[in-house]
Protein backbone atom coordinates (compact mmCIF):
# COMPACT_ATOMS: atom_id res chain seq x y z
CA UNK A 1 0.00 0.00 0.00
CA UNK A 2 1.29 3.32 -1.03
CA UNK A 3 2.27 5.81 1.41
CA UNK A 4 -0.49 8.54 -0.19
CA UNK A 5 -3.28 5.63 0.19
CA UNK A 6 -1.75 5.25 4.12
CA UNK A 7 -1.96 8.59 4.93
CA UNK A 8 -5.99 9.24 3.15
CA UNK A 9 -6.99 5.59 5.42
CA UNK A 10 -5.22 7.49 8.44
CA UNK A 11 -7.07 10.56 7.95
CA UNK A 12 -10.60 8.68 7.02
CA UNK A 13 -9.91 6.94 10.10
CA UNK A 14 -9.64 10.17 12.34
CA UNK A 15 -12.48 11.31 11.13
CA UNK A 16 -14.57 8.35 12.19
CA UNK A 17 -12.92 8.09 15.44
CA UNK A 18 -13.76 11.96 16.06
CA UNK A 19 -17.36 10.83 14.41
CA UNK A 20 -16.93 13.91 11.56
CA UNK A 21 -18.82 14.02 8.64
CA UNK A 22 -16.10 14.30 6.72
CA UNK A 23 -15.53 10.62 6.71
CA UNK A 24 -17.64 9.54 4.19
CA UNK A 25 -15.58 11.79 2.05
CA UNK A 26 -12.82 11.44 3.17
CA UNK A 27 -13.18 7.62 2.38
CA UNK A 28 -14.46 8.27 -1.21
CA UNK A 29 -11.21 10.29 -1.83
CA UNK A 30 -9.90 6.72 -0.47
CA UNK A 31 -11.65 4.98 -3.53
CA UNK A 32 -10.90 7.74 -5.75
CA UNK A 33 -7.00 6.76 -5.19
CA UNK A 34 -7.73 2.90 -4.22
CA UNK A 35 -10.65 1.82 -5.87
CA UNK A 36 -10.58 -2.10 -4.70
CA UNK A 37 -9.86 -0.71 -0.91
CA UNK A 38 -11.95 -2.94 1.28
CA UNK A 39 -12.01 -0.72 4.08
CA UNK A 40 -13.40 2.38 2.86
CA UNK A 41 -15.76 0.21 0.39
CA UNK A 42 -16.76 -1.14 3.66
CA UNK A 43 -17.79 2.22 5.25
CA UNK A 44 -18.97 3.44 2.44
CA UNK A 45 -21.48 0.52 2.06
CA UNK A 46 -22.47 1.17 5.77
CA UNK A 47 -23.06 4.91 4.88
CA UNK A 48 -25.34 4.34 2.18
CA UNK A 49 -27.22 1.57 3.96
CA UNK A 50 -27.95 4.26 7.21
CA UNK A 51 -29.16 6.32 4.87
CA UNK A 52 -31.32 4.04 2.78
CA UNK A 53 -29.87 3.39 -0.16
CA UNK A 54 -29.28 0.23 -0.44
CA UNK A 55 -28.63 -0.02 -4.11
CA UNK A 56 -25.48 2.14 -3.92
CA UNK A 57 -24.42 -0.24 -0.83
CA UNK A 58 -24.88 -3.03 -2.61
CA UNK A 59 -22.46 -1.94 -5.79
CA UNK A 60 -19.85 -0.91 -2.73
CA UNK A 61 -19.97 -4.76 -1.01
CA UNK A 62 -20.14 -6.80 -4.21
CA UNK A 63 -16.56 -5.33 -5.64
CA UNK A 64 -15.52 -6.07 -1.86
CA UNK A 65 -17.02 -9.95 -1.93
CA UNK A 66 -14.42 -10.11 -5.37
CA UNK A 67 -11.62 -8.66 -4.36
CA UNK A 68 -11.92 -10.85 -0.66
CA UNK A 69 -14.38 -13.74 -1.39
CA UNK A 70 -12.79 -15.68 1.53
CA UNK A 71 -14.80 -12.81 4.42
CA UNK A 72 -17.97 -13.94 5.40
CA UNK A 73 -18.63 -10.58 6.85
CA UNK A 74 -18.77 -9.00 3.94
CA UNK A 75 -21.22 -11.68 2.47
CA UNK A 76 -23.47 -11.25 5.41
CA UNK A 77 -23.25 -7.49 4.72
CA UNK A 78 -24.00 -8.26 1.12
CA UNK A 79 -26.86 -10.36 1.70
CA UNK A 80 -28.31 -7.44 3.62
CA UNK A 81 -28.38 -5.14 0.74
CA UNK A 82 -30.61 -7.81 -1.26
CA UNK A 83 -32.78 -8.30 1.48
CA UNK A 84 -33.39 -4.51 1.78
CA UNK A 85 -33.68 -4.23 -2.13
CA UNK A 86 -36.48 -7.37 -1.51
CA UNK A 87 -34.16 -9.45 -4.17
CA UNK A 88 -34.76 -13.09 -1.80
CA UNK A 89 -32.93 -15.52 -3.49
CA UNK A 90 -30.17 -13.64 -4.16
CA UNK A 91 -30.15 -13.10 -0.50
CA UNK A 92 -30.66 -16.47 -0.07
CA UNK A 93 -27.83 -17.66 -2.11
CA UNK A 94 -25.05 -14.89 -0.62
CA UNK A 95 -26.34 -16.06 2.97
CA UNK A 96 -25.85 -19.52 2.69
CA UNK A 97 -22.38 -18.86 1.25
CA UNK A 98 -21.67 -16.17 4.18
CA UNK A 99 -22.84 -19.43 6.69
CA UNK A 100 -20.68 -22.02 4.89
CA UNK A 101 -17.67 -20.08 5.32
CA UNK A 102 -18.59 -19.04 8.95
CA UNK A 103 -20.72 -21.50 10.09
CA UNK A 104 -21.53 -19.77 13.34
CA UNK A 105 -22.81 -16.56 12.58
CA UNK A 106 -25.64 -16.92 13.81
CA UNK A 107 -27.35 -13.16 13.33
CA UNK A 108 -26.97 -14.07 9.32
CA UNK A 109 -28.75 -17.30 9.70
CA UNK A 110 -31.22 -15.86 11.70
CA UNK A 111 -31.39 -13.12 8.90
CA UNK A 112 -31.30 -15.89 6.05
CA UNK A 113 -34.41 -17.28 8.34
CA UNK A 114 -36.70 -14.35 7.23
CA UNK A 115 -35.26 -14.80 3.24
CA UNK A 116 -36.63 -17.97 3.47
CA UNK A 117 -39.93 -17.49 5.49
CA UNK A 118 -40.05 -14.03 2.76
CA UNK A 119 -40.36 -16.94 -0.04
CA UNK A 120 -42.86 -19.07 1.31
CA UNK A 121 -40.49 -21.73 1.92
CA UNK A 122 -42.08 -22.15 5.57
CA UNK A 123 -40.40 -25.17 6.32
CA UNK A 124 -36.62 -24.49 5.86
CA UNK A 125 -37.32 -21.41 7.54
CA UNK A 126 -38.48 -23.02 10.46
CA UNK A 127 -34.92 -25.33 10.49
CA UNK A 128 -33.01 -21.93 10.02
CA UNK A 129 -34.51 -20.33 13.11
CA UNK A 130 -34.09 -23.07 15.50
CA UNK A 131 -30.57 -23.85 13.92
CA UNK A 132 -29.74 -20.15 14.73
CA UNK A 133 -31.55 -19.76 18.03
CA UNK A 134 -30.51 -23.38 19.43
CA UNK A 135 -26.78 -22.69 18.33
CA UNK A 136 -26.68 -18.98 19.91
CA UNK A 137 -27.97 -20.23 23.28
CA UNK A 138 -25.60 -23.40 23.64
CA UNK A 139 -22.76 -20.53 23.32
CA UNK A 140 -24.37 -18.11 25.76
CA UNK A 141 -26.07 -15.81 23.50
CA UNK A 142 -29.64 -14.39 22.93
CA UNK A 143 -31.03 -15.73 26.50
CA UNK A 144 -32.01 -12.38 27.98
CA UNK A 145 -31.72 -8.99 27.41
CA UNK A 146 -28.43 -8.87 28.61
CA UNK A 147 -27.15 -11.25 26.10
CA UNK A 148 -28.93 -9.91 23.37
CA UNK A 149 -27.71 -7.27 20.56
CA UNK A 150 -30.69 -4.52 20.88
CA UNK A 151 -31.02 -4.10 17.25
CA UNK A 152 -31.79 -8.15 16.55
CA UNK A 153 -34.27 -8.57 19.70
CA UNK A 154 -37.29 -7.71 17.35
CA UNK A 155 -35.74 -10.25 14.49
CA UNK A 156 -35.08 -12.68 17.82
CA UNK A 157 -38.51 -12.52 18.95
CA UNK A 158 -40.21 -13.36 15.63
CA UNK A 159 -37.81 -16.21 14.72
CA UNK A 160 -38.98 -17.50 18.15
CA UNK A 161 -42.48 -17.59 17.08
CA UNK A 162 -42.18 -18.64 14.10
CA UNK A 163 -39.92 -21.63 15.25
CA UNK A 164 -42.64 -22.61 18.05
CA UNK A 165 -45.57 -22.62 15.90
CA UNK A 166 -43.47 -25.28 13.12
CA UNK A 167 -42.29 -27.27 15.84
CA UNK A 168 -46.22 -27.75 17.82
CA UNK A 169 -47.43 -28.24 14.26
CA UNK A 170 -44.53 -30.52 13.21
CA UNK A 171 -45.30 -32.20 16.92
CA UNK A 172 -49.02 -32.34 16.12
CA UNK A 173 -48.48 -33.84 12.67
CA UNK A 174 -46.25 -36.53 13.80
CA UNK A 175 -48.21 -37.33 16.54
CA UNK A 176 -51.31 -37.29 14.91
CA UNK A 177 -49.78 -40.10 12.08
CA UNK A 178 -48.67 -42.21 14.33
CA UNK A 179 -51.91 -42.40 16.39
CA UNK A 180 -53.77 -43.15 13.24
CA UNK A 181 -51.65 -46.09 12.50
CA UNK A 182 -50.76 -47.63 15.82
CA UNK A 183 -53.79 -46.22 18.23
CA UNK A 184 -52.66 -44.68 21.38
CA UNK A 185 -51.75 -47.65 23.35
CA UNK A 186 -48.07 -48.15 24.43
CA UNK A 187 -47.03 -44.69 22.79
CA UNK A 188 -46.25 -42.77 25.85
CA UNK A 189 -42.37 -43.14 25.23
CA UNK A 190 -42.79 -42.35 22.04
CA UNK A 191 -44.51 -39.19 22.67
CA UNK A 192 -41.75 -38.01 25.47
CA UNK A 193 -39.57 -38.97 22.87
CA UNK A 194 -40.50 -36.93 19.74
CA UNK A 195 -40.94 -33.83 22.29
CA UNK A 196 -37.36 -34.32 23.46
CA UNK A 197 -36.40 -34.41 19.38
CA UNK A 198 -38.31 -31.19 18.71
CA UNK A 199 -37.01 -29.69 22.11
CA UNK A 200 -40.33 -29.42 23.95
CA UNK A 201 -38.85 -31.39 26.94
CA UNK A 202 -35.09 -31.69 27.80
CA UNK A 203 -33.97 -34.73 28.14
CA UNK A 204 -30.61 -34.72 28.50
CA UNK A 205 -29.65 -34.86 31.80
CA UNK A 206 -26.63 -34.04 32.46
CA UNK A 207 -26.12 -36.87 35.04
CA UNK A 208 -26.54 -39.59 32.67
CA UNK A 209 -23.45 -40.82 30.96
CA UNK A 210 -26.19 -40.88 27.09
CA UNK A 211 -25.38 -38.44 25.53
CA UNK A 212 -27.01 -39.31 22.01
CA UNK A 213 -26.09 -36.74 19.41
CA UNK A 214 -29.54 -36.96 17.61
CA UNK A 215 -32.71 -38.89 19.87
CA UNK A 216 -32.68 -40.21 23.48
CA UNK A 217 -35.75 -42.96 23.96
CA UNK A 218 -36.80 -42.41 27.52
CA UNK A 219 -37.33 -45.44 29.87
CA UNK A 220 -34.62 -47.45 28.59
CA UNK A 221 -32.23 -49.52 30.55
CA UNK A 222 -28.97 -47.74 31.17
CA UNK A 223 -26.93 -50.65 29.88
CA UNK A 224 -23.49 -49.89 27.96
CA UNK A 225 -23.10 -53.94 27.06
CA UNK A 226 -26.11 -55.78 26.48
CA UNK A 227 -26.39 -59.13 27.83
CA UNK A 228 -26.21 -61.27 24.66
CA UNK A 229 -29.16 -63.70 25.71
CA UNK A 230 -31.16 -60.40 24.59
CA UNK A 231 -30.62 -61.13 21.15
CA UNK A 232 -31.22 -64.97 20.04
CA UNK A 233 -30.17 -65.07 16.27
CA UNK A 234 -26.75 -64.45 17.72
CA UNK A 235 -26.46 -68.21 17.27
CA UNK A 236 -27.61 -67.73 14.05
CA UNK A 237 -24.96 -65.32 12.91
CA UNK A 238 -22.43 -67.48 14.87
CA UNK A 239 -22.79 -70.50 13.23
CA UNK A 240 -22.18 -68.70 9.62
CA UNK A 241 -19.22 -67.40 11.38
CA UNK A 242 -16.36 -69.19 9.18
CA UNK A 243 -18.16 -68.48 5.85
CA UNK A 244 -18.46 -64.96 6.84
CA UNK A 245 -14.82 -64.34 7.81
CA UNK A 246 -13.62 -66.04 4.71
CA UNK A 247 -15.46 -63.16 2.58
CA UNK A 248 -13.86 -60.75 4.74
CA UNK A 249 -10.42 -62.13 4.08
CA UNK A 250 -10.73 -62.35 0.65
CA UNK A 251 -11.83 -58.48 0.33
CA UNK A 252 -8.94 -57.66 2.30
CA UNK A 253 -6.72 -59.07 -0.31
CA UNK A 254 -8.26 -57.05 -3.05
CA UNK A 255 -6.98 -53.45 -3.92
CA UNK A 256 -9.73 -51.01 -3.70
CA UNK A 257 -12.24 -52.61 -2.60
CA UNK A 258 -12.31 -50.86 0.61
CA UNK A 259 -13.85 -47.01 1.28
CA UNK A 260 -13.17 -44.64 4.25
CA UNK A 261 -15.33 -45.72 6.77
CA UNK A 262 -15.67 -42.02 8.42
CA UNK A 263 -17.57 -39.34 6.15
CA UNK A 264 -15.76 -35.99 6.45
CA UNK A 265 -16.33 -32.80 5.29
CA UNK A 266 -14.23 -30.31 4.51
CA UNK A 267 -13.79 -28.84 7.81
CA UNK A 268 -13.20 -32.34 9.42
CA UNK A 269 -9.89 -33.81 10.26
CA UNK A 270 -9.22 -37.25 10.32
CA UNK A 271 -7.10 -36.67 13.53
CA UNK A 272 -10.44 -35.53 15.73
CA UNK A 273 -11.68 -38.64 14.99
CA UNK A 274 -8.71 -41.62 14.86
CA UNK A 275 -4.98 -41.65 16.89
CA UNK A 276 -1.89 -43.58 15.67
CA UNK A 277 1.01 -43.11 13.48
CA UNK A 278 -1.01 -44.00 10.40
CA UNK A 279 -4.17 -44.28 11.33
CA UNK A 280 -6.92 -46.28 9.10
CA UNK A 281 -10.42 -47.03 9.53
CA UNK A 282 -12.21 -48.38 6.20
CA UNK A 283 -15.27 -50.32 5.45
CA UNK A 284 -16.48 -52.73 3.14
CA UNK A 285 -20.31 -51.51 2.81
CA UNK A 286 -23.25 -54.17 2.19
CA UNK A 287 -25.47 -51.28 3.46
CA UNK A 288 -25.36 -47.27 4.27
CA UNK A 289 -27.63 -45.12 5.41
CA UNK A 290 -30.67 -47.97 4.43
CA UNK A 291 -28.74 -48.35 0.90
CA UNK A 292 -28.40 -51.65 -0.47
CA UNK A 293 -24.88 -52.01 -2.15
CA UNK A 294 -26.00 -55.19 -4.45
CA UNK A 295 -22.56 -55.78 -5.97
CA UNK A 296 -20.70 -56.31 -2.40
CA UNK A 297 -23.93 -58.86 -1.63
CA UNK A 298 -23.34 -60.54 -4.98
CA UNK A 299 -19.22 -60.60 -4.43
CA UNK A 300 -20.38 -62.03 -0.67
CA UNK A 301 -23.06 -64.67 -0.92
CA UNK A 302 -22.77 -66.12 2.41
CA UNK A 303 -22.51 -62.98 4.38
CA UNK A 304 -25.69 -61.59 2.36
CA UNK A 305 -27.55 -64.28 3.36
CA UNK A 306 -26.76 -64.50 6.82
CA UNK A 307 -27.75 -60.71 7.01
CA UNK A 308 -31.06 -60.45 4.97
CA UNK A 309 -32.20 -63.29 7.83
CA UNK A 310 -31.53 -61.18 10.67
CA UNK A 311 -34.33 -58.84 12.54
CA UNK A 312 -32.02 -55.97 11.93
CA UNK A 313 -33.19 -51.91 12.00
CA UNK A 314 -34.80 -51.17 8.57
CA UNK A 315 -35.97 -47.75 7.86
CA UNK A 316 -35.98 -46.59 4.16
CA UNK A 317 -32.93 -43.95 3.81
CA UNK A 318 -31.62 -44.35 7.34
CA UNK A 319 -30.70 -47.93 8.30
CA UNK A 320 -29.58 -50.00 8.40
CA UNK A 321 -25.79 -49.69 8.56
CA UNK A 322 -23.45 -52.44 7.63
CA UNK A 323 -20.36 -53.50 6.83
CA UNK A 324 -17.31 -54.90 7.18
CA UNK A 325 -15.41 -52.74 9.67
CA UNK A 326 -11.30 -53.11 9.22
CA UNK A 327 -9.19 -51.37 11.66
CA UNK A 328 -5.51 -51.16 10.77
CA UNK A 329 -2.63 -52.05 13.10
CA UNK A 330 -1.74 -49.06 15.50
CA UNK A 331 -5.21 -47.19 14.57
CA UNK A 332 -7.42 -45.65 18.06
CA UNK A 333 -11.16 -44.70 17.14
CA UNK A 334 -11.52 -41.61 19.74
CA UNK A 335 -13.86 -41.73 22.03
CA UNK A 336 -17.18 -40.61 21.01
CA UNK A 337 -21.07 -40.60 21.18
CA UNK A 338 -23.21 -42.88 18.86
CA UNK A 339 -26.84 -40.55 17.32
CA UNK A 340 -29.17 -42.60 19.50
CA UNK A 341 -30.32 -45.52 21.93
CA UNK A 342 -33.25 -46.52 20.30
CA UNK A 343 -30.37 -48.93 18.19
CA UNK A 344 -27.92 -51.34 19.09
CA UNK A 345 -24.70 -51.54 17.72
CA UNK A 346 -23.65 -55.49 17.08
CA UNK A 347 -20.34 -56.61 16.34
CA UNK A 348 -19.48 -59.90 14.77
CA UNK A 349 -15.45 -60.24 15.60
CA UNK A 350 -13.89 -62.01 12.50
CA UNK A 351 -9.99 -61.16 12.40
CA UNK A 352 -8.93 -60.24 16.30
CA UNK A 353 -5.49 -59.38 16.47
CA UNK A 354 -3.82 -59.61 19.93
CA UNK A 355 -4.15 -56.63 21.79
CA UNK A 356 -7.72 -54.94 20.21
CA UNK A 357 -10.20 -54.25 22.23
CA UNK A 358 -13.79 -51.93 22.54
CA UNK A 359 -14.40 -49.78 25.85
CA UNK A 360 -17.80 -48.74 26.70
CA UNK A 361 -18.06 -46.33 29.18
CA UNK A 362 -15.93 -48.09 32.07
CA UNK A 363 -16.49 -51.55 30.70
CA UNK A 364 -13.91 -52.97 28.35
CA UNK A 365 -14.83 -55.81 26.00
CA UNK A 366 -12.38 -57.61 24.84
CA UNK A 367 -13.44 -59.57 21.79
CA UNK A 368 -13.24 -62.74 20.79
CA UNK A 369 -13.60 -64.24 16.91
CA UNK A 370 -16.81 -65.52 16.00
CA UNK A 371 -18.26 -64.40 19.50
CA UNK A 372 -21.14 -61.67 18.60
CA UNK A 373 -21.75 -58.66 21.46
CA UNK A 374 -23.94 -55.51 21.82
CA UNK A 375 -23.60 -52.40 23.04
CA UNK A 376 -25.50 -48.95 23.43
CA UNK A 377 -23.16 -46.61 21.58
CA UNK A 378 -24.85 -43.55 23.57
CA UNK A 379 -22.56 -44.19 26.00
CA UNK A 380 -18.95 -42.52 25.81
CA UNK A 381 -16.83 -45.44 23.93
CA UNK A 382 -13.47 -46.22 22.03
CA UNK A 383 -12.22 -48.86 20.26
CA UNK A 384 -8.10 -49.80 19.51
CA UNK A 385 -5.71 -52.31 17.61
CA UNK A 386 -2.79 -52.17 19.31
CA UNK A 387 -1.60 -55.34 17.28
CA UNK A 388 0.21 -56.52 14.58
CA UNK A 389 -2.36 -57.02 11.81
CA UNK A 390 -6.05 -55.47 11.13
CA UNK A 391 -8.97 -56.09 12.86
CA UNK A 392 -12.32 -56.87 11.05
CA UNK A 393 -15.56 -56.99 12.39
CA UNK A 394 -19.01 -57.29 10.82
CA UNK A 395 -20.54 -54.58 11.51
CA UNK A 396 -24.35 -53.92 11.91
CA UNK A 397 -27.61 -51.71 13.22
CA UNK A 398 -29.93 -53.74 15.62
CA UNK A 399 -33.20 -52.32 17.25
CA UNK A 400 -32.62 -51.72 21.13
CA UNK A 401 -33.54 -54.72 22.77
CA UNK A 402 -35.87 -53.00 25.37
CA UNK A 403 -38.02 -51.52 22.70
CA UNK A 404 -41.58 -53.02 22.23
CA UNK A 405 -42.82 -54.37 18.98
CA UNK A 406 -45.19 -51.10 18.60
CA UNK A 407 -42.20 -48.97 19.47
CA UNK A 408 -40.39 -49.65 16.63
CA UNK A 409 -42.72 -49.93 14.30
CA UNK A 410 -43.41 -45.95 15.25
CA UNK A 411 -39.85 -45.13 15.59
CA UNK A 412 -39.65 -46.56 12.03
CA UNK A 413 -42.35 -44.10 10.58
CA UNK A 414 -41.09 -41.24 12.94
CA UNK A 415 -37.47 -41.29 11.81
CA UNK A 416 -39.03 -41.28 8.14
CA UNK A 417 -41.55 -38.71 8.95
CA UNK A 418 -38.36 -36.48 10.24
CA UNK A 419 -36.66 -36.94 7.51
CA UNK A 420 -39.08 -36.19 4.86
CA UNK A 421 -39.48 -32.79 7.13
CA UNK A 422 -35.76 -32.31 6.53
CA UNK A 423 -35.71 -32.49 3.32
CA UNK A 424 -38.57 -30.85 2.07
Amino acid sequence: MSSVINALLNQARQYVQNNDARAEKAFAIVLDNDSFNIEARTFLARVAMQAGRPQQAFEHLQIATRVNPANAALWRSLGLTHVALEQWPEAQEVLERCLKLSPKMHAARLHLGKVLERQGKQNEAVKTYLAALSQAQREGLWLDESTTPPWLMKDIRHASDIANHGRLELYENLMQALTERFGKDDLQRVDVCVKGVLGFENLKDPDKKQKPTFMYFPGLPDTPVFNRKLFPWFDQLENNFEAIRDEAEKILNEQDALSPFLSLNDKDKVSDYLGGQQPHWDAYFFYRHGEKFGPHHEACPNTSAALESLPLVRISEHAPEICFSMLTAGTHILPHYGTSNIRSVVHLPLIVPENCALKVENELVLTKAGECFAFDDTFLHEAWNRGSGTRAILLMDAWNPHLTETERLCLTELVKLIGDFNRS
